[in-house]
């Protein structure tokens, strides 16, 4: 049986279009997910956490939103980004956060708060920007949408929560 190009390219794009589309949306970790930077179990220290969704359906955890804002200004960065999701402080228990994930450009953020995450000194998500001006007015710091944080305010070296052993930190 010989079929014509019209009818191959059609039976091609109806398979394309009945593939669903690469799921994106945000992905609850399981209880031993490890951040993709260092290996450390999430759920061992306190503060949000993030996540990157990329193009091809791949997700990487980090154990602190300071690692989130280091990958994405890391010029060796070259996977295609489909989302970036972080978790809501203004919902998510502070100490053993889950849930809660939006996405982290429409979030508002506080910087240079007294609050620590597993990094030391963290940055911290909000989805309601009165949530953080209350936060930082409490635990200190600055509101800054996403656009407005730049890469030297993101502090990479290590808190007290790093272990020594890993090949010094980050």
């Amino acid at each position: 049986m010989k079929l014509s190009i019209p009818t191959v390219l059609a039976a091609l794009l109806l398979t394309a279009c009945s593939q669903s589309a690469t799921d994106i949306s945000a992905k609850e970790p399981d209880a031993g997910a490890s951040c993709s930077l260092d290996g450390m179990v999430l759920k061992d220290f306190p503060g949000s956490k993030a996540q990157v969704r990329y193009a091809d359906g791949k997700t990487d955890y980090y154990c602190d939103v300071m690692e989130l804002f280091g990958t994405v200004f890391a010029p060796e960065q070259k996977r295609v980004v489909g989302a970036l999701y972080v978790q809501d402080m203004g919902k998510a228990n502070w100490d053993q956060p889950s849930g809660n994930w939006i996405d982290a450009r429409k979030a508002v953020y506080v910087i240079g708060s007294k609050k620590h995450g597993s990094m030391g000194p963290t940055i911290v998500p909000f989805a309601n920007a009165n949530e953080a001006q209350a936060f930082a007015a409490k635990e200190g710091g600055s509101v800054l949408n996403f656009s407005d944080v730049k890469p030297d305010m993101v502090k990479m070296g290590g808190g007290a929560a790093h272990d020594s052993g890993m090949g010094g930190g980050h």
